[in-house]
């Protein structure tokens, strides 16, 4: 028996900011015009409305697949409705459902992580049909006043980032599905990119309710962890990038894009760039890709994801 992914869908807000709109409602520090589109490559990127919560996005996505028979729901998201409960019974509640919730959060690695525990529960004969869905809502925690360059360069991960949902269905399969699968970690970078208020480190100081970060401190962490995961999986597979219809890769901003691209040799025409007309969007990144993807029943794909904390993992699968 395998675990194959059988459905993708996306909850994509309808209101959108331009790098332009993000510069000019900053307050406090005026950036120079156009550095957020130079430097990261985003154009665009998606708002939820007032009052939509990370679990309306979720929702929204995963009524676009067939989920009313799914024995689990794992809600797989950097963002939640709230501490407690786990996001996942809003979500179940909203949909209707009755089945065992929980949640999965590794930052921009969530839904990946959500899929592999997926795979891992179907393949233990526990569940045979699971939905893993994710909603992100991070333009509640960006910094908007801004003291001076040195806050704005602090804040500027938040800048990029999109709202966004997606969901994903994972069933047992006799025949095809996920066939590899990898994941590694390097957490003394933890520090370098955080949102630290809501925990019990900063439970409730409004001053650490923004994403803050070391944009280039991030980049030599992912740099130092090296890409031998991603090369490894092609190596014990036998596989080139070539026999795949996609490879989806998280994706902060488009010069790390092509770097990383350059340095695992993926074809051009295998990558899916959704980053400039729909931002980072966190943990939502890879499925968006899929769900842009031009693959068929039968096709393999290849995830690559790359996550704050700081992790990394990789799953190829046959759809």
């Amino acid at each position: 028996m395998k675990a194959r992914i059988t459905g993708v869908a996306t909850c994509l807000p309808e209101q959108t900011l331009s790098s332009a709109d993000v510069e000019r409602r900053i307050e406090g520090y005026a950036p120079h015009g156009g550095v957020i589109e130079r430097l990261t490559g985003i154009r665009t990127r998606h708002v939820a409305r007032d009052g939509e919560q990370a679990s309306d996005l979720a929702v929204g996505a995963a009524r676009g697949l067939d989920h009313a028979d799914v024995d689990l729901l794992i809600f797989a998201s950097a963002s939640q409705d709230m501490v407690e409960p786990a996001t996942a019974h809003i979500v179940a509640a909203k949909l209707g459902l009755s089945c065992p919730v929980f949640d999965v959060k590794n930052a921009c690695n969530s839904m990946l992580n959500g899929i592999q525990v997926a795979e891992a529960l179907i393949l233990s004969g526990a569940h045979r049909k699971v939905l893993v869905c994710s909603g992100e809502v991070p333009s509640r925690a960006v910094r908007w006043q801004v003291r001076d360059r040195a806050q704005f360069v602090d804040s500027f991960a938040g800048y990029t980032l999109s709202d966004s949902g997606a969901a994903v269905l994972v069933e047992a399969d006799p025949a095809r599905g996920i066939f590899y699968r990898d994941f590694a970690a390097d957490s003394t970078a933890w520090a370098v990119g955080t949102l630290p208020g809501g925990g019990s480190a900063h439970p409730r100081d409004p001053e650490y309710s923004y994403f803050r970060g070391d944009g280039r401190r991030l980049k030599e962490a992912f740099e130092l962890a090296g890409p031998d995961i991603f090369l490894n999986a092609l190596k014990r597979t036998g596989l080139t990038w070539d026999d795949f219809a996609i490879v989806a890769v998280h994706q902060v901003a488009l010069p790390y894009l092509r770097f990383l691209a350059r340095v695992l040799e993926i074809p051009e025409d295998k990558l899916v760039v959704s980053l400039p007309e729909h931002g980072n969007c966190a943990s939502t990144s890879l499925p968006l890709q899929l769900a842009l993807g031009g693959w068929r029943p039968g096709d393999r794909v290849a995830l690559l994801g790359l996550g704050g904390g700081i992790s990394t993992g990789v799953m190829l699968a046959e759809m």
